[in-house]
């Protein structure tokens, strides 16, 4: 059993831009692109940045005001001052950028953007080249995989592959990509795995685990492990 991993889901296509690339030509790619953003890259294809629409946004937001700095000028008015006056992708990119590797798991994607802050993530080669780029969305198309692709997974992966449970024993039912495991086996911590890795399994969102067990193989017994004294 494989959980899903960016690779899985990253767009392969990606839109870039150059240091060099006018602000006009930027707003051209995001446009006929549809995207809200594109990695800066080299000449080897090695992310140097991102522009995003809210980089290029600084132009119009300062638009009409009159040219002037402040003595004493907070970072980040300084930050936006200097992006609204910038002409080329090299100048109004967000550096180092934020990137993952196709291998990542979705979940730690997830976490990469949340502890960030961002909303996509270039994804590179062992060599630090771009070959794709995940977005939120793309990490939420996991949930998409009907109940019964779930249900296989679960069944073949974690009951027959993995546990060597026999059929009958344990019943699986999908709803919505809630998971709801019955029957009975003999120990208590086959119990615990088989709900541990159906909860791995890519687009479950909860597991319910009702299976009962005859024998709780959990808890030691102390009588034969403590020595007599």
């Amino acid at each position: 059993m494989r959980a899903w991993q960016v690779g899985d889901v990253m767009t392969r296509e990606v839109a870039t831009v150059v240091v060099e690339t006018p602000y006009r030509e930027i707003v051209d790619v995001l446009l006929r692109r549809d995207v809200s953003a594109a990695p800066v890259v080299d000449g080897f294809g090695r992310v140097l940045g991102m522009v995003s629409e809210a980089d290029l946004l600084h132009r119009i937001e300062r638009a009409g005001e009159p040219a002037q700095r402040r003595v004493f000028e907070s970072r980040h008015r300084r930050d936006a001052r200097s992006r609204s006056e910038a002409l080329v992708a090299g100048d109004l990119m967000t550096a180092p950028a934020v990137t993952t590797y196709p291998e990542a798991t979705l979940a730690a994607a997830a976490r990469l953007m949340d502890r960030e802050q961002v909303k996509r993530l270039p994804v590179l080669d062992d060599l630090g080249r771009l070959v794709g780029i995940v977005s939120r969305a793309d990490l939420l198309r996991v949930h998409l995989r009907s109940d019964a692709e779930i249900r296989e997974d679960v069944v073949q992966e974690v009951l027959r592959r993995v546990l060597a449970v026999r059929d009958g024993l344990v019943t699986v039912k999908v709803r919505h990509g809630e998971v709801d495991l019955a029957g009975r086996l003999d120990h208590r911590s086959a119990v615990d795995l088989a709900g541990r890795l159906a909860a791995q399994v890519s687009g479950v969102v909860r597991v319910t685990n009702a299976i009962a067990y005859d024998t709780d193989d959990t808890v030691v017994d102390l009588a034969q492990v403590m020595p007599v004294a």
